[in-house]
Parts: structure tokens; sequence; C-alpha cells
């Protein structure tokens, strides 16, 4: 039994049973769909069906940052048990949970002087997030201390690729990433968007490609373009998506490339706040680059 508890948020995009069987310890966003306002809790509260039919129907949808308070409930039954907090954050690019994470470490060191409470950004989401967060249980469980895992974390995060294909650009116009006139050219021409995450962890549109098909096995190229080793790539790979269709398609045409990732890409269904920005139609491929190489994009 490890000394320090490995914690995240529901944007990691992960399912219950993974965070169960890696012990992570996870607190929740929240979104807020016409006038309810709903935890993110990986399916639970609202299905990503019923998420997506009411938005598609007009019902305004957004996303609540965990706040202060929250964090504060969510770490102090931990440090009461005497453990330490090792807790990864939604990349500070995206959201401002990072701050609320800090001022709850603040608050609650002050209380339990002798106890860690690490915060690091992750510079990534959705299931990327959760590869960050799979790989520092995976180093806990080697026997890595908590400042360990830390300093690994921090010195690889720009390794994590995470590459968003959008099939369907009407939440991508609503939330401001594509310009209205271009997304309705864009629709017109079928024409699909990638977005990727820069150096600093923010979003950023990097192609466009026409047809589904044809983005989809763009999608591998960069893949064998960016993973360490190429085509010989071994480590994680994972998948989140908000269309099955779309996620099992990407996987088969990923393990037809990579013979060494054939049966062990995890795949995860987007969760309802990834989900509320990005739409339906979308799928994110996540895996690492070579050891060291940093992002190309600083926008």
């Amino acid at each position: 039994m490890s000394d320090y508890a490995i914690s995240c948020c529901s944007t990691a995009d992960l399912s219950h049973e993974w965070y169960e069987k890696r012990d992570i310890a996870v607190v929740p966003f929240h979104i807020i769909v016409g006038k309810d306002d709903l935890e993110d809790d990986m399916g639970v509260t609202i299905t990503q069906e019923e998420l997506f039919r009411r938005m598609l129907s007009g019902e305004e949808a957004h996303s609540s940052q965990v706040s202060t308070d929250a964090y504060i409930n969510h770490f102090e039954p931990m440090l009461k048990q005497g453990k330490d907090i090792l807790h990864i954050t939604l990349s500070s690019g995206i959201s401002g949970t990072l701050n609320s994470a800090m001022a709850a470490k603040a608050e609650l060191q002050e209380k339990y002087p002798y106890r860690k409470i690490i915060i690091v950004d992750s510079l990534n989401g959705s299931s990327g997030y959760g590869m960050v967060v799979d790989l520092a249980a995976d180093l806990r469980d080697e026997g890595k201390t908590i400042d360990e895992v830390q300093d690994y974390l921090e010195a690889h995060l720009q390794e994590f690729n995470t590459w968003v294909l959008s099939t369907d650009l009407t939440f991508l116009i609503k939330g401001g990433r594509v310009k209205p006139a271009a997304g309705a050219i864009g629709k017109l021409l079928n024409i699909c968007p990638f977005v990727t995450l820069t150096q600093t962890g923010s979003l950023a549109v990097v192609e466009k490609i026409r047809t589904k098909k044809k983005a989809l096995a763009r999608l591998v190229e960069i893949m064998k373009e960016r993973a360490d080793k190429g085509l010989s790539y071994e480590g994680k790979c994972f998948i989140s998506h908000s269309d099955p269709a779309l996620g099992q398609e990407l996987k088969a045409q990923v393990e037809a490339s990579f013979p060494q990732l054939k049966g062990k890409i995890a795949t995860f269904l987007v969760g309802g706040t990834i989900g509320v920005h990005l739409g339906p139609g979308t799928v994110v491929l996540f895996f690492r680059g070579p050891e060291g190489q940093k992002r190309d994009f600083t926008a």
C-alpha cells in the first residue's frame, strides 16, 4: 500500500472500472444542461447519448470546473488518512481548475503541515490526460516516491500527443474554436478539422481534411510520423470518442498499422465536460512521441 494517493478530475475521461483498478481518486467537474447542474461522473448522472440529444435539440450546455471548496472536500479525507496527495489537473491551457487546486492546497497545507500536496498540470485533456494519470499509477506501483513521480511526469509531459478529429463542426463553431463563416463552408464541403495541443496545453486547429474516411487515414499517418519508434511503437495508446463507430474504426486502423498494439489499445467515451465543447462526431487519438521531444506547436 502506497503512502500517497494519486488523484485527478473527471475530465481525464477514463472509466469507473479503470479508476478503481488503478486506485485513482477522482473529483468531478460539473456540466450545466438547460437548467440542470449535473456532475460529470463518467455517464452515471447523464449518459453521453442523453447529453448530445439535449444539445442537438437546442438546449444550452456548458461546463463548470472543480471549485476550491470541492477540492478541499476531495483532498481532506485522504490527508486525514495520513496520505500525501499527487493531484494531476486538466491542462491549464484549457481550464482554470489548476488555480482552484492550488488554492485548496494552500488552505489545507496550513491545516496539515506535515502532509505533501503536489499539483501537476497535465498539459493535456480527455483520455490523454488520463494517460498521464495512468502513467503516474504505473510509477507508483513500481515503488517510485511521490517526488520521483512528479519529477518524471513534468520532464515528459511534452511527449504526450493528442490529436482530435471532429466530423461535426456544430459545437466547435458554437464554442468559438471555428469561426462561423469558415464553419459553414466546412460543413458544406464535409471538412474535418484536426485539433492538437500546444506546448502550453492550449488547443490549436492545425489541419483540415475533406471527408471522414480521408481524415481517419490521416490520423493514422500522423501517428506513424510522430509516435516513438514509428511503426514499432509499443507504448500506451488510448482512444476517446463520442461516436462508437468512429472509435472502433480508428482502433482497427491503428492496430493494422502498429502490430505491437494489437489488442492493447484502450478506448473510452468522451466525458461530459469535453463532450459539451466538442460535441458528437469526435474521436481523439493519444500516444507518446520520442523521449525528450517537445510538441511542435507553441501558439
